[in-house]
């Protein structure tokens, strides 16, 4: 009976191949805002990278300042390839496309900071599109995929002045605290398992 043939040395094999998961087809929704429009909701590849420049174009100065705590002016390849080469065993982000146009319209990021324990999430949203419910579409992914992963706490920290952001953290019933020693921020926590 022949043998499996041998695995290539370990200084051959690319560094990730044991840790990394391939792409998560079944986290894939097309589901519709409140106000009908249709969304496709997916986990992010690195191919977005593409859809970003428009994407970041379309937000506040504002808007990025309140998600980045700092005015943010450099969207370079390397800013964008941050956020789009993911490990999916430590980060899971999920994008919202337009079905029609198949624009990039937010996006909500997981990163694992205690294997099966805690995640760190971010979301955002185009800024014309705030108030449509797609951040809350994408924040209840987030929690979705984190119960099903077994991740117990979701955490965030938010800027005291963001107040749609903590409205719709309390809304999902997470704990909302002073940041300490951080003045004008808030930790939120939601106990997810």
């Amino acid at each position: 009976m022949p043998s499996d043939p041998p695995s290539p040395p370990k200084s051959d094999r690319g560094a990730s191949d044991a840790v990394r998961r391939p792409y998560p087809k079944e986290w894939e929704r097309r589901t519709h805002l409140p106000d009908g429009m249709p969304v496709f909701i997916r986990p992010l590849r690195a191919e977005d990278e593409k859809l970003y420049p428009a994407f970041l174009n379309r937000i506040t100065p504002n808007d990025l300042r309140m998600r980045f705590f700092a005015p943010v002016k450099d969207f370079s390849p390397a800013f964008i390839a941050r956020f789009t080469q993911i490990d999916y065993a430590r980060v899971m982000a999920f994008i919202a496309l337009d079905e029609a146009s198949g624009e990039m319209l937010g996006v909500g990021r997981l990163h694992t900071l205690t294997p099966g324990d805690t995640g760190e999430y971010a979301v955002l949203v185009r800024s014309d599109l705030k108030g449509h419910g797609l951040g809350w579409l994408l924040m209840q992914t987030l929690i979705e995929y984190a119960r099903a992963e077994g991740i117990r706490t979701i955490q965030g920290e938010v800027l005291a002045e963001n107040t749609t952001m903590l409205r719709m953290c309390a809304e999902l019933g997470f704990h909302i605290a002073d940041s300490p020693g951080e003045p004008g921020v808030r930790t939120v926590t939601l106990t997810v398992a």
